[in-house]
């Protein structure tokens, strides 16, 4: 690949995939003991080439854009240091350009406790999902598996794949597709494809029970460069009055059918703290609403108005105690992150909308610590109101959970490439994603020994 029949961006970064990551980097005072990890050298088909159709699939969107700054997208304004108008399908590509500062990486797959594919894989599915290659979904993959068979095969064959790991920015269902369809429905084959059942996959969203499927947070539009910064952003969030008690940021739920939207829209728009005096006065310890401003506020993100402006959202979520994260087309959302990083205790009405999903970066121990669990039929369905229910939480405990909410921020939070050492120090998603694979790698492989 020619500097000259690439941009510049593309060009920088192929520059430092080619001439960085296959390099021996350790720090003399990083212990890779079980930690190396080899990056697998793959053809620019696989990852970088995929970029330059970035403007190809109208029905998705233009994302052309947002690959400036290695994939973390422009600036949200000029003197900004922490925050862009990141798209979180590029999450592929950041955390490739994380993995070459990564202080273990080896050029010898036989030092390596795993092996890191740089395939983007989410990107890739554009051309089955939403370009010409939509009957021929049950395909993807299969070239990456073939190249990976007659190009150094020992490597992958050794273990059958069950070293190997990769980053999917999409949920599992636009991967989960039956290889028996026909004709295809929504969504690719990928994760149903049995080359691929011993891969370990860090996915946004992955599905209950396969072993090898596991989430991590969706990317934020939040990457801090320094300890200052996040520091800074910490203390912002700490300082931030809570004038609003609960918020939903979203589309959705204007239709008739019943659906937890649709109730989350009517009980908003219905409320007033007038209407709850009851409930705040006489629950005996419940938390002081009397300097609320609102009730509940709504920011209409419909037809992904807010994908690119974190400033519509996040501001009103700096202001609210509680921010409501229902299901969409799917259990998860980034939003959840987006409250997380303000300060914004989350209100979950489904388990596999993150309890079941990000055990490495939100221990499942702690959920009660941190946020509200209200089963979604209880509220569409029963009668129950999320009003009553959060106003009923006594303020000590708020305070306890807000606090906790705040100290997760940098364990979802993506710094930024190049980011100072003081900040490296401090474990965030791409750290606690890799330690995450490296452990459940280590464990597969040695059941494995053990069965045989």
């Amino acid at each position: 690949m020619a500097c000259k029949t690439i941009s510049f961006f593309f060009c920088f970064l192929f520059i430092s995939i080619d001439s960085i990551s296959y390099q021996q980097l350790s720090d003399t005072e990083t212990d890779c003991s079980k930690r190396w990890i080899h990056i697998r050298r793959l053809p620019s088909r696989f990852n970088l080439d995929l970029l330059t159709n970035c403007s190809e699939y109208p029905l998705f969107d233009n994302f052309c854009p947002y690959l400036a700054n290695h994939g973390l997208g422009p600036k949200t304004h000029d003197k900004s240091q922490s925050w862009y108008r990141s798209n979180p399908l590029l999450l592929e590509l950041i955390f490739h350009r994380r993995m070459l500062e990564y202080p273990c990486l080896t050029s010898d797959p036989n030092q390596a406790n795993a092996i890191y594919l740089p395939y983007y894989a989410a990107i890739d599915s554009l051309r089955y999902l939403y370009g010409p290659g939509f009957n021929n979904s049950m395909e993807h993959g299969l070239e990456l598996y073939d190249y990976l068979q007659d190009n150094e095969g020992w490597i992958w064959s050794r273990n059958h794949g069950a070293d190997h790991f990769l980053v999917m920015s999409r949920p599992a269902l636009d991967f989960s597709q039956s290889v028996d369809v026909n004709p295809p429905i929504w969504g690719t084959s990928f994760l149903e494809l049995p080359e691929f059942y011993n891969l370990t996959v860090l996915i946004v969203e992955g599905r209950a029970w396969p072993w090898h499927e596991q989430a991590v947070p969706y990317l934020t539009s939040f990457h801090p460069p320094n300890l200052g910064l996040l520091e800074s952003w910490i203390k912002r969030v700490k300082a931030s009055k809570r004038t609003t008690l609960l918020l939903f940021a979203g589309g959705g739920g204007v239709g008739s059918s019943p659906n937890i939207r649709r109730s989350i829209r009517n009980e908003c728009e219905n409320s007033s703290l007038s209407d709850s005096s009851d409930v705040y006065v006489n629950n005996g310890g419940g938390h002081d609403y009397s300097k609320m401003r609102k009730v509940c506020d709504i920011v209409d993100c419909s037809n992904g108005v807010c994908e690119h402006d974190p400033i519509r959202y996040m501001r009103p979520m700096l202001r609210a105690t509680f921010c409501l994260q229902p299901p969409g087309d799917t259990p998860t959302r980034r939003s959840t992150f987006d409250g997380i990083i303000a300060g914004c205790i989350p209100v979950f009405f489904e388990e596999l909308s993150a309890k079941s999903q990000y055990r490495w970066h939100l221990p499942e121990e702690m959920y009660r610590d941190f946020a509200v669990f209200l089963p979604k039929e209880d509220i569409v369905f029963k009668g129950l109101r999320i009003l009553d229910v959060l106003m009923g939480i006594p303020r000590d405990e708020v305070r306890r959970m807000r606090e906790r909410v705040i100290e997760l921020i940098p364990r979802v939070v993506y710094r930024k490439h190049g980011s100072s050492l003081d900040l490296r120090a401090r474990k965030d998603a791409f750290d606690i994603a890799v330690e995450g694979a490296l452990q459940r790698i280590h464990s597969r492989l040695k059941a494995r020994d053990f069965d045989q």
